[in-house]
């Protein structure tokens, strides 16, 4: 029972804030549109706003592991296993500048998805080959303009925690383009916030480590 009255706060808090710190994306957006084509300070700001759902929840500790692995000065293809939708908000802890693959979904969430439209990041439709060839082309774009691109090679999140079959297109992507994939695992996640549950139980520790 309490547990649940805690998840409800905590789900309020991230639609009230969601709706609070769009509009300051929308003036960054704006003010630097003229000089900040790759959106790195937008993205910043956006790191700021998803880390801090991670940060303020006392049930969870995100500890980053070799983070200097992530060199400013070289894109990536970043690849990462995916157990839970608070992958994401641990993802942005990392403070570093790359564009998501996300599903479609997603960019219609109002608010979150505007500024994923703002950000620049690539929409896919699982399932849809045509939807696939555009996101390797968009993909290729955001690459060449040095700007890492972050995927879940898996496609989904898993339901138990074991890594599933990657698919083939960030690999591919990664040797078209000469550029070096950035492996990373998460762990702790799928305990904290379990696929299909919005309930937060316990404390844990998010783990991020590069390879």
């Amino acid at each position: 029972m309490i547990s649940r009255i805690k998840s409800t706060i905590f789900l309020g808090f991230i639609i009230v804030t969601c709706m609070i710190l769009f509009f300051p994306a929308v003036l960054i957006w704006l003010v630097t549109l003229p000089f900040d084509k790759r959106k790195i300070i937008l993205h910043q700001y956006t790191c700021f706003w998803g880390a801090l759902y991670t940060r303020v929840n006392p049930s969870w500790r995100v500890k980053m592991i070799d983070r200097s692995n992530f060199r400013d000065d070289q894109t990536y293809v970043v690849v990462s296993n995916h157990q839970s939708q608070l992958d994401i908000l641990v993802a942005f802890n990392l403070f570093k500048h790359f564009k998501w693959v996300s599903k479609a979904e997603i960019f219609r969430v109002p608010f979150v998805g505007w500024n994923m439209y703002l950000n620049r990041y690539v929409r896919l439709v699982r399932g849809d080959k045509e939807s696939i060839k555009e996101m390797l082309a968009v993909s290729e774009e955001r690459l060449r303009e040095g700007s890492s691109v972050f995927l879940f090679p898996e496609g989904t999140r898993s339901d138990d925690g074991k890594v599933k079959p990657f698919k083939p297109g960030a690999f591919a992507l990664a040797h078209k383009m000469k550029l070096p994939i950035l492996p990373i695992v998460i762990s702790g996640t799928v305990h904290a916030l379990p696929k299909y549950s919005m309930k937060y139980q316990g404390t844990h520790n998010l783990y991020l480590k590069i390879r």
